[in-house]
């Protein structure tokens, strides 16, 4: 089977060398870069080259961002290519009408490799569907911050510090906004949704990121037995569901609160099998390398997966409740004390919860939040 790779940076020649080493019966036919880039006989900076070539069959999506990305997905979608991405963000901003094209032509769109690292996340759901209703989902879905969090427990490094270490050893992007401000993990939360509750889900959730986060915070915690980390999460409960991205503090006997490094766990709830664990890298090019081509392997032997976004569901904010601990100058009305600078505020939904950041950062603007879960 031929193939072509849209982009050949760090993941794409990542992709095509284990496809050109390891996988028999793939062929990397064509490859778009950029005309000043076109430094082997397989590349071409014109998309039509790819799109109109009968004998690619598979179009493997390494660009990131989302122009030209999202056009050029749906263009080989709709001329009956099937696509593999890992672009997170393409596919939370448009999964919806990629599932639509794909759908209409008998291509098939697949997107492992968008969330979890090397975790077969997606596929899992997936099966996990085939029976039950996927009731809930969490986990540490990004593996910047979870590096970044570690070091900071582990090593009583500062935020600056660790994050600059997760920059070198590359588990972070010189511009790391999108990590630290819980974005990467909005994107991966959005198509988990997505996919374990078959919606299609809002764009419209509560986000919180780790940018303020101190090592005081961390030691505030940690004396009430406590380990925060940045949690994706979506319930699903009588035809209603909500969604959000936010440090929880974990009680320290839980499984997440010992995930080191750059790892990940995430975990699901179905209605027979309860509840699955799934733990891997969650950041570094070979992870995600490694999910693509596993993408790319599941094609050729005969995997189609089927995105259904049918499911009449309303979203419901006061699904997702906690109480909530605020690290902050401001005054938090009604809220109680739990620490130096720190108070707790009980029985708030996240997008509750989000609004009091919000209005505590007008006046503090180094403020900082964690849910205490429930069950902790």
């Amino acid at each position: 089977m031929k193939i072509a790779l849209l982009g050949h940076g760090t993941v794409g020649q990542g992709v095509d060398r284990i496809i050109t080493n390891r996988v028999r019966g793939v062929e990397v036919a064509r490859i778009l870069e950029l005309p000043e880039r076109l430094t082997d006989p397989r590349m071409t900076s014109r998309f039509e080259d790819i799109v109109e070539d009968p004998e690619i069959e598979l179009v493997v999506e390494c660009m990131g961002g989302l122009e030209p990305a999202r056009s050029f997905i749906v263009d080989a979608l709709g001329a009956g290519k099937s696509v593999v991405t890992s672009n997170k963000a393409v596919v939370a901003a448009h999964f919806e009408e990629f599932a639509a094209c794909a759908q209409s032509t008998g291509a098939s769109l697949l997107i492992e490799a968008t969330c979890g690292g090397g975790i077969p996340w997606i596929a899992s759901i997936e099966k996990v569907r085939r029976i039950d209703e996927v009731t809930s989902f969490s986990g540490i879905m990004n593996g910047t911050t979870n590096f970044i969090i570690d070091a900071m427990v582990r090593q009583g490094t500062d935020f600056d510090e660790a994050l600059k270490r997760a920059q070198e050893q590359g588990f972070a992007e010189r511009d790391p906004s999108a990590d630290i401000d819980g974005i990467d993990v909005k994107n991966k939360t959005l198509i988990a949704a997505c996919v374990a509750f078959g919606c299609a889900c809002t764009s419209e959730f509560p986000v919180t990121g780790l940018r303020t986060i101190t090592k005081a915070d961390i030691d505030l915690f940690a004396a009430h037995g406590r380990t925060v980390k940045l949690l994706g999460r979506g319930v699903l409960r009588d035809g209603r569901y909500a969604v959000a991205v936010e440090p929880v503090a974990l009680s320290s006997d839980t499984l997440e609160a010992h995930v080191p490094s750059n790892f990940n766990l995430v975990s699901l709830v179905g209605t027979t099998v309860g509840e699955l664990k799934f733990y891997g890298q969650g950041a570094g090019m070979l992870p995600t390398g490694n999910a693509i081509v596993q993408d790319v392997i599941d094609y050729c032997e005969g995997r189609r997966p089927h995105y259904d976004f049918s499911a009449d569901l309303s979203y419901d904010a006061s699904l997702l409740r906690a109480d909530y601990v605020l690290r902050t100058r401001a005054t938090i009305e009604g809220a109680r004390p739990f620490g130096p600078a720190a108070v707790v505020v009980h029985d708030v939904t996240a997008e509750e919860a989000r609004r009091l950041l919000e209005r505590a950062c007008e006046e503090d603007a180094a403020s900082f939040m964690a849910a205490l879960p429930k069950e902790a």
